[in-house]
Parts: structure tokens; sequence; C-alpha cells
């Protein structure tokens, strides 16, 4: 395992260079503009609904309840499904929203909730896109990889949605305002952490947001530019493979390369490789409270890419004098969280967080 104090050494390695020149991307705080500009849409009230009524044991009680978030092309309400759990006194807590992977769902981030809960911490998980009680049914990630093909296919410069991360991240910011209405939320300190699929959309939507005081993306920092000019695009490409298929059938290519996940990416996905991309949003969270686990054999965030992302945030963390506020690990592992940086991960959050 290498920890931060450790971890310059790494950066020292040499970075592959890039196979083209590639247009410098804005800087992070314009970004960041750009970002909350190209996801916007109308607001809706949450019109929260209690989906099943709050159990109490062992000193939690865990609420299942859903919110608006938006409203669709066909006048119907995006409804977001939401699992929280909550020490079962009185009082203000902070908050630490917890996002599953690719074919996850809420239920499956129960046990960080809980963990969060012994500790006088709110946890709280909701289904992403096409996920979970969103998935219409379908088992896994298939109602997600059939909407993402769907995205690609619609005719260009016609409406369509953004499944691949975008749309989650909207309806993380609005699950953000549903919860500054609850009167058991301490709204000065809200954390988010997700794995894989969901420390990517962590950091996307944790970047933008300062209302996130803590944020820890999990198996999920990388630079997916840095992928496609290394050729490391495999792993992530696996990871909704059909999708990749579909694009790959339709621009004549024989097989899934870098130029069609380049075309994939840059229409369901725009702005990914270039100002969105991680290393360019990761300095926007100096000053705030971040921690990174990543993997030294990851395929699905490359190692390359990864440490572009993080010496960016640590040279912003230094500029701001908070260097305090940044803890990385990088662990001899592929695609996984490892026991000792779940623990690590639970632990310094809950640090983090607490008033």
């Amino acid at each position: 395992m290498m920890r931060l104090s450790g971890f310059l050494l790494l950066l020292a390695t040499t970075i592959p260079l890039l196979a083209q020149e590639v247009p410098k991307p804005p800087p992070p705080a314009e970004a960041k503009k750009n970002l909350l500009k190209l996801l916007d849409r109308p607001k809706v009230p949450a019109a929260v609904k209690v989906l099943s009524e709050p159990k109490e044991a062992g000193g939690f009680v865990t609420e299942h309840y859903d919110f608006a978030s938006e409203k669709k092309a066909d006048g119907t309400e995006e409804r977001v499904p939401a699992l929280l759990v909550r020490p079962a006194k009185p009082g203000k807590f902070p908050v630490m929203i917890v996002l599953h992977g690719t074919g996850g769902n809420k239920e499956s981030q129960l046990s960080w909730l809980k963990e969060y809960a012994k500790r006088d911490i709110i946890g709280v998980a909701i289904d992403a896109r096409y996920h979970g009680e969103r998935s219409g049914g379908a088992k896994g990630s298939e109602a997600y990889v059939a909407a993402i093909t769907k995205a690609w296919k619609t005719p260009t410069g016609q409406p369509h949605e953004h499944p691949f991360y975008y749309d989650t991240v909207w309806d993380l910011w609005r699950l953000l305002d549903q919860l500054e209405t609850r009167p058991d939320v301490d709204t000065k300190h809200l954390g988010m952490l997700g794995i894989s699929m969901g420390g990517i959309q962590t950091w996307l939507a944790a970047s933008v947001d300062d209302r996130v005081s803590v944020a820890a993306p999990l198996i999920g920092v990388q630079s997916f530019l840095v992928s496609l000019e290394n050729d490391k695009w495999q792993g992530r490409a696996n990871t909704i493979k059909a999708a990749h298929e579909a694009a790959a059938k339709d621009l004549g290519e024989p097989a899934v390369n870098a130029r069609v996940c380049r075309a994939l990416w840059g229409k369901v996905i725009p702005g990914i490789l270039d100002q969105f991309d991680c290393p360019n949003l990761l300095p926007l969270f100096a000053g705030r409270a971040l921690f990174i686990a990543n993997g030294a054999k990851d395929p699905n965030c490359p190692l390359e890419g990864a440490k572009i992302a993080i010496a960016r945030a640590e040279e912003a963390f230094e500029k701001a004098n908070a260097k305090d506020k940044l803890k990385v690990i990088i662990e001899d592992v592929a695609h996984t969280v490892t026991p000792n940086a779940r623990e690590q991960a639970i632990e310094w959050t809950s640090k983090m967080l607490k008033p």
C-alpha cells in the first residue's frame, strides 16, 4: 500500500506523451460555471413521498422515500428513490451521501449508511438513473446501458438524455436541496462518497457544489483523456460494453477502439475529455476535505490518469494552505475498495464532517 507520504515518488514516474495535441481546457473556475450551465434544467418542488414507514432498530431509524428532481419531456416527474439511516435520538446531524457503482443500487450501500449512523452522521443513498427502483425491472446495468445506447443513437442536434453520469449528477444536486429542508440535518456539514461510477459522480457533482464540505471518490479518480491517449480505455469501455459495441457498429469500426470511445463519450458525456475531466475539476476541492482511494492496477481508472488528477489536487491544496484536508491512498490492487480503504474512508470523512 502507498500512502500520501510516499505518493510524490509515484508522481515522479514518466507519463507517456499524449498522442496528439488537445485543446487546453479553461481554468477550473470557468469549467465549474460551464458544467453547472450544461446540466441546468428547470427545478421542480421535491414533493417528497414516503414509500414505506420509517423503521427503528438498533438505535437507528431507516427511511425509504423518493423525491422529484425534474419534469421529463413527457410531462411526468423524474422521481429519485432514497434510503436514509439516521440516529434515533433527536438533534441536527451531518450527512454523508453514499453512491453505488455500475449495476448496483442504494440497498447495496446500507452497511456504509449504518457505519455513518453509528458515528452520529445521517447516511443517505439513492438509486442512480436506470438502477435499482429506476431500472424498470431490468437486472443490474441493463437499463443503464440501454439508455446510454439510446442517447448515442439519437440524431445529433436533437435533445437526448445524459444517463452516463450527468443526469445522476443533477439528481445529487437536487438531493442536497431536499436534505437542506430537513430539520435534523446540519446543512453546514454535508458529505458525498461514491464507489466506481459513484466515485466519478462524486467528483463531478461535488467539485462544483460548495455545499459539499467533504468528498470521497473511491476507485473513481482518473482522466478520461489520458486513458484514450495511452491506450487504457478498455476497462472503462467494458463497464458498458454493449453501448460501445453499438457505437462501433454505427461508426463502421470492426471493434471497439479509442475512436469509438472518443465519439461515444464526446456525445453522451460532453466535455469529459477536456474541461470536465477529473484533473481539471479536482482542484476545485481545495480548502474542502477530499479523500481519494485508488488501485495501482485498476484497469477502469488507469494510474497514468489518476496520477495527473491527484497531482493537480495536491498543487491546489498546497496553494490553499490546506494540505491537511487532502488524503490519498494508493493500494496494489485492481478495481476494488479494500477493507483498509473502506475503514480509512469512513474514519477520515467522519472526522472531517463533525462540527
